[in-house]
């Protein structure tokens, strides 16, 4: 490490001659080049977003293909072979593909905004997850070239996954690509980790926090522990595919069941986290709509943790029909009914928010009100089917179905096109279309539950999931009918929401820096925002710091025009995880291709593994370590000093 620097950072307010140093400083480099290495964390957040939205349109176009399907009986719109591909790559790009990094876009441009910082806490590591995630997307989507897309359902049941029921390299491409992706989603979970610990601005302690920070953290937290599990899972299944090992084939010593417990351990947990961060949007944005705070900050805060870790205790009610213990299916169910009460937390701060307030209704706000439609609706589907008798019942039928669209569409879509809404003019400086705007969410509220509200009849009327047609004289093609018919309308309001996000970013009304009086950092900067964020750190003493004349909150005025000078480089605050005292000012990286490069090693090397190029792979391996050398290798410019005051 080099010898600490011995300049001290000054007090002071924003120049020009200040704000164009910093441009030049943290601008990234124009070229190929600035493309591939930029590290800024407000660039990677918009790829993670249109990345997100382009895997959600495919996925919603294989939707619309089995809709098509099964819009009548007995059709022949595509085979078998085909729907269970279509069925399984819908599943893993709206679940895996779409709905976690969607929010990690949101939450990457958004972090260091709402901290009142300058970057994430490790660019390069952000940078590299995108990447990552992007590699591992098209690796999986590379198996349609072949005809061989996984074919087993996104929750890839042993032992129909194993090579002796499905010998192609289908269930390889999903295993790979899921080990793949979990790096991605790791790294990205510990980058949001630390960042929340140590880079926020002075005085933003824990209890100042926006929510939607508290519900990234926390799902953050959720995937360290989640995800290794899913990893192990399919690396396992690798091996019994690859090496004839037994882990999961009864012949040989396994246990099927195993895959089960090790997916559900991962998979239940990660509902909730595809949904904490958009519950998180609601708590921020529903207050502006309302002109007032968050109605029981504290109990919320407390509902969303409480909900990932008991998150971790409910997987088994995805088993109860597979001859586990009584008591453990009295356990589980009852841990699942648990579960509602931090949920319903959250749903009576929301109503009691507006119920109290002076609603002032936009777009972003109706997509906000039906989302709390949505989880209400979703959550009550899904205490049913947590309950043994009815579980037994419901178990595999069309009732599951409507229940996961709600939560995974319902919650997290509405949430996140509610935060699309909301947040666009910060990321663009310009306004989406206000009519067109309204015109576009009836359309997808009319056609997401004219799509998805008559599956629970259905279900209840016995149609099993997971089939590609169904006989004549059964009595559910009119809901079939009706549910294809709502699936297209709702495939209309989003084509008119790209229609209006491409107009708008060209000929949109022009924002201003705060264009809905919100009174959280993000929109203490121009929009958009200038590359290093903030010309001066602010120092914040309360939750809402471009609210305090009118809330009288906190024990002193937030200083947002005077703060810290940090223009010596590359330079960002490092602040105590608890009170956000000033700790450290660090070096931060500029542009760096080795996160790009070692992907594309690491993308080599998935690929030679596929096609069992073993050498090819231990190259890969190789150049992957030198990669990493040479991306961790020590730098003379990234010293360390402290703030004064501090040993």
């Amino acid at each position: 490490m080099a010898e600490p620097h011995q300049k001290i950072p000054q007090a002071g307010v924003a120049t020009p001659e200040l704000e164009a140093r910093l441009q030049a400083i943290w601008e990234t480099d124009s070229g190929l080049m600035g493309w591939i290495g930029t590290v800024d964390h407000k660039e990677i957040g918009i790829r993670y977003i249109v990345t997100a939205f382009a895997f959600l349109i495919a996925g919603g176009i294989e939707a619309l293909i089995m809709r098509i399907q099964l819009a009548g009986p007995e059709q022949s719109v595509v085979t078998p072979e085909q729907y269970d591909q279509l069925f399984s790559m819908h599943g893993i790009t709206m679940i895996f593909l779409y709905a976690l990094p969607i929010l990690s876009g949101f939450s990457n441009y958004l972090f260091p905004l709402l901290f009142g910082s300058r970057d994430m806490a490790f660019p390069r590591l952000n940078a590299f997850s995108y990447w990552v995630y992007l590699a591992s997307g098209l690796f999986m989507y590379s198996s349609f070239l072949i005809g061989a897309a996984p074919n087993d359902g996104w929750f890839n049941y042993a032992p129909y996954s194993l090579k002796d029921f499905n010998p192609g390299p289908n269930m390889d491409f999903y295993a790979l690509g899921m080990i793949f992706l979990g790096i991605s989603t790791t790294v990205g979970a510990a980058n949001f980790v630390v960042t929340f610990l140590r880079c926020r601005a002075p005085g933003m302690s824990i209890n100042r926090i926006p929510i939607m920070v508290w519900g990234t953290t926390t799902i953050s937290m959720g995937i360290l522990l989640s995800v290794p599990a899913v990893s192990l899972a399919f690396f396992l299944l690798w091996m019994d595919r690859q090496f004839g090992t037994h882990f999961y084939e009864t012949g040989g010593g396994g246990e099927p069941l195993l895959w089960q417990h090790l997916f559900w351990i991962f998979a239940h947990p990660w509902v909730y986290i595809i949904v904490l961060p958009a519950m998180g949007m609601a708590s921020d944005v529903l207050p502006v709509f309302c002109r007032r705070p968050l109605v029981a900050y504290t109990l919320v805060v407390l509902g969303t943790i409480s909900t990932m870790a008991l998150g971790f205790g409910v997987w088994v009610h995805h088993m109860f029909t597979t001859g586990i213990p009584f008591l453990s299916m009295s356990f589980f169910s009852g841990a699942s009914f648990i579960i509602t009460i931090p949920s319903a937390i959250a749903v009576f701060a929301w109503i009691a928010t507006i119920w109290t307030g002076r609603i002032v209704v936009s777009t972003a706000f109706l997509y906000f009100a039906a989302f709390i439609a949505m989880f209400v609706i979703g959550g009550v589907s899904g205490v049913m089917t947590a309950s043994v008798p009815a579980d037994l019942q419901l178990h595999d039928t069309y009732f599951v179905v409507a229940h996961i669209h709600y939560v995974l569409i319902g919650i997290n879509l509405f949430g996140v096109l509610g935060g699309l809404h909301f947040w666009f003019p910060k990321m663009s400086g310009r306004m989406l279309g206000e009519r067109l705007g309204r015109w576009t969410f009836w359309t997808i509220f009319i056609g997401f539950n004219l799509g998805f509200l008559p599956m629970h009849w259905t279900g209840l009327l016995g149609m099993p999931r997971r089939i590609y047609t169904y006989p004549q004289d059964i009595g559910w093609s009119a809901m079939n009918m009706v549910t294809t018919v709502g699936s297209f309308i709702f495939a209309v309001g989003f084509t008119m929401l790209l229609i209006n996000v491409l107009v708008s970013l060209r000929r949109g009304a022009s924002a201003g820096a705060n264009p809905w009086d919100a009174p959280t950092l993000e929109w203490a900067v121009s929009s958009p925002p200038p590359p290093y964020n903030f010309a001066v750190l602010p120092v914040i003493a309360s939750r809402h710091p471009l609210w305090e004349s009118r809330l009288d909150e906190g024990r002193g005025d937030s200083s947002l025009e005077r703060g810290l000078l940090l223009d010596d480089g590359k330079e960002m605050l490092v602040t105590t995880p608890i009170d956000a005292q000033p700790d450290l000012i660090v070096k931060m990286p500029g542009d760096d291709p080795w996160p790009f490069l070692v992907t594309l090693a690491m993308t080599l090397g998935f690929a030679a593994l596929l096609l069992h190029w073993w050498w090819v792979a231990v190259g890969a391996g190789i150049a992957i370590l030198v990669g990493l050398l040479a991306w961790l290798w020590p730098r003379a410019d990234f010293g360390q000093r402290r703030e004064p005051g501090h040993a």
